[in-house]
């Protein structure tokens, strides 16, 4: 590989030039080219095994291509997220954190464990150190981002940690180097609901080039500006969202396909030419052979668009489905379930959410009667077949074959329409065509093995599903053709997932797990409960408002008191709420142009930049306000 650091035009920081990769004859992807503008959000999306996380590792460097150039610009700081990072087992969270060769982190480092050491001199140096570059707000931001990705006990071992919190430490890791370019594969799995919101508005706030590869879609519109797509082996950029994306590829293939059966008409009458003309062909005549070529091989193009294809038979299901009646639940005295009963029902599909830790699996482990409650019980139709998609519920082994993971389950499988389907034939709906199927598991990607284990849950034909975090690894054309599978579903659903996006078009109502036991049933999906939420929150904060103007009153507070705003704070006051309301109208513009789709790469930094100090001046004017509000009473 050749990663080269030059001079290029002011507004690129990463040049892709033919890069081609190929796992032995297989190209992943070939002659691939583009650019990434300082400012830019991109996202990287394709189907699984499409060679996204590969690409990634390539831009990173910590892998070669085949054939190409990555050109980076000089000075270039870099982080990159992988989608299973590494961190060193014996040490500690703070440790993990300060493994880097930022010199700011390094003398946060030494003052820590000069803390630790006791050593007076040690901490004095250390702490003159500290002094000296102005770190002591910088050691809180570090701190304040460790708490937002709820990572709170800095001494732990990152051996203890699971495997959602080591990606969160991994992240904050990224994100704490300030990196001029940030390479994040898979940022949102792992993380829950609150945090994801967090990570986005953190990214447009950043003044950073991006690419990432992400499945959620939700993720992708709040965003991205720039969508680079993995089709066909080539990559093909579009500027705009997510939202943007999908039409602009629809009027891509559509422009594609005409150039097809357009140059099929023109090669049929080149292929006449041929034909007539003599074998010792002139020099007048090698400009219309050379077009003859290209016409042919323009011709020969042919999409190859299988999608997954789910039609699997369901078990019948009697009027009895599950009942759950009292479940209390505890672990270490925290309780996961209290005095939970639920009668659930066919057709019916639950969402289920709630914060890391809440006991979301705890629960579904429960149900399915791999724990047992404290206190409760469960009863279950004679007629239930369960599906369960576990989140850690793969276990093949890494040297088994495809098919053989398959043919362990079942040799033949029962769909929809009443045919028998052999475990090739499956596989192969499955978007595992023959060759693949006698591939060893280690060969596949992520997101394929999450495919196969899908297949491997399907098979068993059940009347009711349980997916915990099924949206992980997947690529989007998969979790399209899922949600319309589940929706059609004539069984029980329960879906365990942080993919917003894909909650918004499966499930009816949700299971909030509020973290104390209790668990809320809203009816209607994430979208929905997030605005109630908002509600909930403003008509929160309004109700303590009045109760402290209720308590001030009581104590005898009186306008003329210490605590009235003086004339220039009221002025103060009125000129903030004009401002906030100017602000969140700019912030409206400036998010609609950067989805647009229509500005130039030298407009698209500018306007990156804008939007991350607006929404900076936003937060300082809101905090603000609120002082003088609360002071006003």
């Amino acid at each position: 590989m050749r990663l080269t650091i030059l001079e290029f035009r002011m507004s690129s920081i990463l040049q892709l030039r033919d890069i081609s990769k190929y796992i032995g004859h297989l190209a992943l992807f070939e002659g691939v080219s583009f650019d990434l503008n300082q400012g830019d959000k991109t996202a990287l999306i394709g189907m699984n095994g499409a060679g996204k996380s590969t690409l990634l590792n390539i831009i990173a460097g910590n892998e070669a291509p085949d054939s190409g150039e990555v050109t980076l610009l000089p000075s270039t700081k870099l982080a990159f997220l992988p989608q299973e990072p590494e961190l060193p087992g014996t040490a500690t969270v703070m440790e993990s954190l300060f493994q880097t060769d930022n010199p700011l982190l390094i003398v946060i480092r030494e003052y820590e464990e000069a803390l630790l050491s006791g050593d007076v001199r040690r901490i004095e140096l250390a702490g003159n150190e500290m002094e000296r570059l102005k770190l002591w707000d910088f050691e809180n931001r570090i701190k304040q981002i460790l708490t937002q990705l709820k990572i709170t006990d800095y001494h732990q071992k990152v051996r203890e940690l699971s495997g959602g919190q080591k990606k969160r430490v991994a992240l904050a890791n990224s994100l704490l180097n300030e990196p001029d370019l940030l390479i994040l594969d898979e940022p949102t799995n792992h993380l829950d609901l609150e945090v994801i919101e967090w990570l986005e508005q953190y990214l447009l706030r950043a003044s950073i080039s991006l690419i990432m590869v992400t499945h959620d879609r939700f993720f992708l519109d709040r965003v991205c500006n720039t969508i680079l797509e993995i089709d066909q082996r080539r990559v093909h950029s579009y500027q705009g969202n997510y939202s943007r994306f999908t039409e602009l590829r629809e009027q891509r293939i559509e422009m594609e396909q005409q150039e097809v059966e357009k140059a099929k008409n023109l090669l049929r009458k080149e292929e006449e030419w041929m034909r007539r003309m003599p074998k010792a062909r002139g020099t007048k005549a090698k400009y219309r052979i050379d077009q003859y070529y290209e016409l042919k091989d323009i011709s020969s193009r042919k999409r190859d668009d299988k999608k997954l294809n789910i039609t699997i038979k369901e078990s019948r299901s009697g009027s009895k489905i599950l009942v759950a009646k009292n479940l209390h639940f505890a672990w270490n005295d925290v309780p996961y379930l209290t005095d939970f009963s639920y009668t659930f029902s066919r057709f019916e599909k639950i969402g289920i959410i709630g914060k890391n830790g809440s006991g979301k699996t705890t629960f579904l482990e429960i149900l399915m009667q791999n724990l047992t409650p404290d206190a409760g019980s469960i009863e279950i139709g004679e007629t239930m077949r369960f599906g369960y998609y576990r989140q850690a519920g793969m276990n093949f082994r890494e040297d088994m074959r495809v098919i053989d993971a398959i043919t362990d389950t079942a040799e033949t499988i029962q769909m929809a329409d009443g045919t028998t389907l052999t475990a090739a034939q499956f596989l192969n709906r499955f978007l595992f065509p023959h060759a693949r199927q006698n591939d060893h598991i280690y060969k596949l990607s992520g997101g394929e093995k999450r495919r196969l284990y899908l297949c491997q849950v399907l098979m068993q034909n059940p009347n009711f599903l349980i997916l915990d975090e099924p949206t992980n690894d997947l690529d989007i054309a998969s979790l399209q053709v899922l949600e319309d599978y589940l929706a059609t579903f004539n069984g029980c659903v329960m879906v365990v997932s942080h993919d917003r996006y894909f909650m918004d078009h499966v499930i009816d109502h949700l299971f909030v797990f509020e973290g104390t036991g209790r668990i809320k049933d809203f009816p209607g999906n994430y979208s929905q409960y997030f605005d109630s939420r908002r509600q909930e929150e403003k008509e929160q904060q309004k109700q303590e408002h009045l109760e402290k103007q209720k308590a001030q009153a009581a104590k005898g507070v009186s306008k003329s008191n210490s605590a009235r705003l003086s004339f220039k704070e009221k002025r103060e006051l009125e000129e903030l709420e004009a401002a906030i309301d100017e602000l969140e109208s700019k912030k409206s513009e400036l998010e609609e142009a950067l989805n647009s789709g229509m500005l130039t790469p030298d407009e698209l930094v500018d306007k990156s930049q804008q939007i991350g100090s607006l929404i900076q001046e936003l937060e300082n004017k809101s905090d603000r306000w609120l002082e003088l509000s609360e002071k006003a009473g």
